[in-house]
């Protein structure tokens, strides 16, 4: 019966991206005009592919779906396949694990692992296909209250922390944000002096959200030789291939990296080179006139 409800699952997403080849458009990180089959063709060449979202874009999430089921189809028999979240804490892994391997019923997994309000809608269909075929899922991030405890007192504040505790983070010291990063980083926070006011603090609470994310996969690098890892997370984090790619590259820097940014566009079948360019080695636009996943 559980088999049964994970098929219908998969099928109604599958069905629900196959109906809709006009709410996106793909291309290359110069803007010319791509495809799905073409990211897919370049993981044969990839050991981490960044899908960068926009976390209320409901045909985003439909086109990490498809990028996800034709990875698997394509490279499940030759290599290792490892999906990655943002969107679970690194402290939740061995509910996400128990839940994976069948030990404990999805009703209990959703009340232990903290998902985000859009679980069901956006990201359950990629762990249950996970679950279907016995991948792999990391759960990324650093634990919210550590991350908020740098945003109030800076990254000194940790030192206080347990010994099990330090160990849901990425290894002290993490690095500093590049300074490309920090100025992207800053502009969006805007110029106001509120907007500036312990903004030192809440960059290195960002940095530290970035390098757990990076240490993660890099530990499944590690691990699992040869595996290709999908990791999803917001754009921002590896956007122009900085925030996270930056941190996985200082820790395995022979990592071969490959990054897809996917945004909502009024115009989405345009190219806005002042906007897209080099955002991502590919970049896809999807239609901003569609339903928004609720969040």
């Amino acid at each position: 019966m559980f088999k049964l409800l994970v098929l219908i699952l998969l099928v109604s997403v599958a069905q629900a991206f196959t109906q809709s080849p006009e709410k996106y458009a793909v291309f290359t990180g110069s803007g010319e005009a791509s495809s799905i089959e073409a990211v897919v063709k370049a993981l044969d060449k990839t050991d981490v592919l960044f899908l960068g979202e926009m976390h209320d874009d409901a045909v985003g999430h439909a086109v990490q779906f498809e990028i996800f089921k034709r990875a698997v189809e394509e490279y499940a028999a030759k290599r290792p396949i490892t999906l990655s979240l943002e969107m679970f804490e690194r402290d939740t892994q061995v509910v996400l694990d128990e839940y994976l391997s069948g030990l404990i019923s999805e009703n209990h997994f959703l009340l232990s692992s903290r998902p985000w309000p859009n679980y069901k809608t956006d990201y359950r269909p990629l762990v249950e296909l996970a679950k279907e075929k016995k991948l792999n899922v990391i759960a990324a991030n650093a634990p919210r209250r550590y991350v908020n405890m740098v945003s109030r007192g800076g990254r000194e504040a940790l030192g206080g922390l347990s010994k099990e505790a330090k160990a849901w983070l990425a290894p002290f010291p993490y690095a500093e944000a590049s300074e490309a990063y920090s100025k992207k980083f800053r502009s969006l926070m805007g110029p106001s002096v509120e907007a500036q006011m312990g903004l030192d603090k809440i960059l290195s609470s960002q940095s530290l959200w970035d390098a757990t994310m990076a240490y993660s996969v890099a530990e499944s690098l590690k691990k699992n030789k040869g595996s290709l890892v999908l990791h999803l997370n917001g754009g921002f984090h590896t956007e122009n291939r900085l925030g996270t790619v930056e941190h996985l590259l200082k820790y395995r820097p022979e990592a071969r990296i490959a990054v897809v940014t996917i945004r909502y566009e009024d115009d989405f079948k345009a190219f806005n080179s002042a906007k897209h360019q080099d955002t991502g080695d590919f970049v896809i636009l999807t239609d901003a006139k569609e339903p928004r996943s609720k969040r």
